[in-house]
């Protein structure tokens, strides 16, 4: 049994697979550095990164195991195991950011001193290094490149706050600067992973994919020349981009051409967006199979 993969899907997993190697070297790097500094700031973003990097690495991995052909049992495919990556990377973030923002407030209580070139000096290697896995990622459409992308955003502004906090603390004596900025950018990050993460839930529900009213598809169909109704109008979505629809649909009369009926209600629905889509035609005087399902399967 086969099954085309578009490149994106490719394109995908190497985007993650550079994210995580960039994260996880620069993770060792932020260790050595919070030590050289003796900054708790930077030591706390350190063991923040490396639950990102965990994260990261269980992105890449499912999102590589998603690849995989449609199988007999799987018959969808694996597509949406890279959710799992997208949820993993979702909660750790925000675990992440707990832990920083808890941070951040003792800091605000009992600002400590810092050695604020160093500080400046690393910051400027996380935003080269962050900035750079961003770009790679943010060329991504899947929802877990959303995530992870939003991940290493948090990271890139993390370091911008740094190094502005660093340099001001350089020239005045005001710690509280860093926590405060901390504070900002984490409820920024948390407001976009929260509405990326509600997206990864609506798929594992099924909900009808993003931009799609079946309302307004029923209706539109419903006029088309041939077509008496529609009902049992389901649609939802494999992984966030590629999505399923089935419908059946009564025909008008016996002289109704199902052929261009299919035809003209699949002209309806978004070209490239719907991959699987199943449309059963019932003529006025049939019964319909899945009422009748439905039908057994109430308690007597």
């Amino acid at each position: 049994m086969s099954d085309s993969r578009p490149s994106h899907d490719h394109h995908s997993t190497g985007n993650l697979k550079v994210a995580f190697f960039l994260n996880l070297a620069f993770t060792i790097l932020e260790i050595v550095g919070g030590l050289w500094t003796n900054s708790i700031a930077i030591l706390t973003d350190a063991v923040h990164d490396l639950g990102d990097s965990v994260s990261l690495g269980l992105a890449w991995y499912f999102d590589k195991f998603s690849e995989r052909s449609r199988t007999a049992r799987h018959t969808y495919g694996f597509r949406r195991y890279r959710l799992l990556g997208g949820l993993v990377t979702g909660v750790v973030l925000l675990a992440g950011l707990g832990f920083v923002l808890s941070s951040a407030i003792g800091r605000l209580r009992s600002p400590e001193p810092v050695e604020a070139t160093g500080m400046m000096a690393l910051a400027v290697v996380g935003i080269l290094l962050n900035g750079a896995a961003v770009l790679r990622v943010r060329r991504g459409s899947s929802l877990t490149e959303k995530i992870v992308s939003w991940h290493l955003v948090e990271d890139t502004l993390g370091w911008v706050a740094v190094l502005i906090g660093a340099a001001i603390m350089a020239v005045w004596d005001l710690p509280i600067i860093d926590p405060l900025l901390s504070i900002g950018i984490s409820v920024v990050i948390l407001w976009n992973v929260a509405r990326n993460l509600k997206q990864v839930f609506l798929v594992f529900l099924q909900a009808s994919p993003e931009g799609f009213d079946p309302a307004a598809f029923e209706k539109n169909a419903a006029v088309i020349s041939g077509v008496a109704s529609l009902h049992h109008i389901h649609s939802w979505s494999i992984d966030g981009e590629h999505h399923v629809l089935s419908a059946h649909v009564v025909l008008a009369d016996a002289e109704a051409d199902p052929s261009r009926v299919k035809e003209a209600i699949r002209n309806l629905l978004p070209p490239g967006e719907f991959e699987h889509v199943t449309i059963e035609i019932e003529q006025a005087d049939e019964t319909c199979g899945a009422d009748r399902v439905e039908s057994d399967s109430q308690p007597s």
